[in-house]
């Protein structure tokens, strides 16, 4: 709906310029986690004062980030505008409004993490049910005043998405001061140098690694318009979507694990650790495969019905974004692991590294007249196999897990799960070649049953049967 009232030249546009906006979703989690790790010790303490004090100093150092991004995308702004974006003439004026709505909907995200890591600290995923639920509907109606528009529709489209952070997070910022004892402001008894000093620390090493993922994330935005203009920034903008939607309960999933990770880790039980970061690291890749095999097979189908117009390198990119997340999502919980042990110098200096590298190699690539498709083979190198392997270092080196059990345990199993699924969907997409509903659907079944069946026969430990059995049974007991 958006790419058709937009045009691909404009969504294009915003997705080089604005696209960001979608990506602060991600920096509100990655530095979030900081003072999540604080709150979730301090919860598992039932220290009431101590969470206070977190609550008030991470506030504090949220707005210095906050202040130092304003300058950082300010001082850009003219680098990027008048060197390297490849945008037409007409349209300069609306995407630096465009810009200006990112740096605000970035402020604002950097400024109410400490709301999110509170709720993560207190396993409240029933709020971001009901913030899902109205921020899908605003959504829906953003597009639906976009398409009814007479007006400048990109100039609407970014002020209006601009506008969504400021609701969600005030609703969010309402919330916890109402029921959360430690979400109130008392910076002056709050101050302790001792405990402004830890979580500076680990926040500054935390935020490299989420800016320079985002940075990336981003700058390759650039990068692929720079080389091929907006257009392609639009195929790019599509696969960001669909990621996104495909992603989203996994995500979820990983908000209510992390704070029970760092608590095992706290208790330092490594064998405990292993096994809820295993199972974790299993569940989330499950759950995004349950999806996206499917998806990735009658993509062409999907897009189709989705789009009036597919951008070229569309369907390649939704492909591609995809096995990337898997690949990232099978080590996120053991990253949570190494946060939660608090010494994370090291792996964010080697994880940042990994990170930039996706834009060196596809800058080389694109200047030696490479295809686009080496701006998703650089992620997937780098930033997954590259950070996974990152992680699976420091996951051994501070919280004492095994790179071997993890291959044994999660890696192959989902690796096994993942070409059974691939199995059935293609043979029924063989037998029923046609690209209508029922046909997806079916494919959509297939899958499944190829996911049930070899999950129970090689997928899952015997505890992680017990436990899928258990969850069947107490469902089945409410419809009894």
């Amino acid at each position: 709906m958006i790419l058709a009232s937009l045009g691909e030249v404009d969504f294009g546009i915003f997705n080089v310029i604005g696209g960001s906006i979608a990506m602060m979703g991600f920096l509100n989690s990655t530095l979030a986690n900081a003072t999540q790790r604080f709150m979730s010790y301090a919860e598992g303490k039932g220290d009431e004062q101590n969470k206070t004090k977190i609550f008030n100093i991470s506030f504090i150092l949220h707005l210095i980030i906050a202040a130092a991004t304003i300058l950082l995308l300010l001082s850009i702004m003219p680098i990027l505008f008048d060197k390297f974006l490849n945008i037409p003439a007409d349209r300069i004026w609306t995407a630096k409004i465009v810009y200006f709505t990112l740096i605000f909907s970035t402020i604002l995200t950097i400024v109410n993490v400490p709301y999110d890591a509170v709720l993560n600290a207190h396993e409240n995923m029933f709020y971001y049910a009901i913030i899902g639920v109205i921020e899908s509907l605003l959504k829906l109606g953003i597009a639906y005043v976009c398409v009814y528009s007479d007006g400048n529709r990109l100039l609407i489209y970014s002020i209006l998405m601009a506008t969504l952070p400021l609701i969600t997070l005030s609703i969010m910022k309402v919330y916890c001061h109402k029921h959360y004892t430690e979400c109130r402001f008392a910076l002056r008894k709050s101050w302790d140098f001792g405990v402004v000093k830890s979580i500076a620390k680990f926040s500054g090493w935390n935020f490299l690694t989420a800016i320079s993922s985002l940075f990336t994330v981003q700058g390759l935005s650039v990068v692929l318009n720079h080389f091929f203009g907006t257009v392609l920034n639009a195929a790019q903008g599509i696969a960001n979507q669909v990621n996104g939607q495909l992603s989203a309960f996994s995500t979820n999933m990983m908000k209510a694990l992390n704070p029970v990770i760092v608590k095992r880790t706290a208790s330092a039980d490594s064998e405990s650790v292993s096994a809820v970061t295993f199972s974790g690291s299993k569940f989330s890749a499950i759950l995004i495969l349950f999806f996206a095999i499917p998806v990735c097979i009658k993509m062409e189908y999907i897009l189709s019905v989705w789009l009036e117009e597919v951008p070229k390198w569309t369907i390649v990119f939704c492909q591609l974004q995809l096995i990337q997340t898997v690949i990232v999502q099978m080590a996120n919980p053991i990253a949570t692991a190494i946060y939660g042990k608090g010494d994370i110098k090291g792996y964010a200096i080697w994880k940042s590294i990994m990170n930039i590298m996706p834009i060196i190699l596809s800058i080389i690539a694109f200047s030696s007249e490479g295809s686009p498709i080496w701006l998703y083979l650089s992620l997937i190198m780098f930033m997954g196999l590259g950070g996974d392997i990152v992680i699976l270092y420091y996951g051994k080196l501070k919280c004492n897990i095994s790179p071997r059990l993890f291959l044994l345990n999660v890696f192959f199993p989902v690796l096994g799960i993942s070409a059974v699924m691939i199995a059935f969907g293609i043979i029924f997409d063989y037998i029923l070649p046609y690209q209508n509903v029922f046909s997806s659907v079916v494919c959509g079944i297939m899958t499944t049953i190829g996911l049930i069946i070899s999950m129970f026969t090689f997928g899952l430990t015997f505890s992680e049967k017990l436990i899928i059995q258990s969850l069947i049974a107490a469902f089945s007991k409410r419809f009894h």
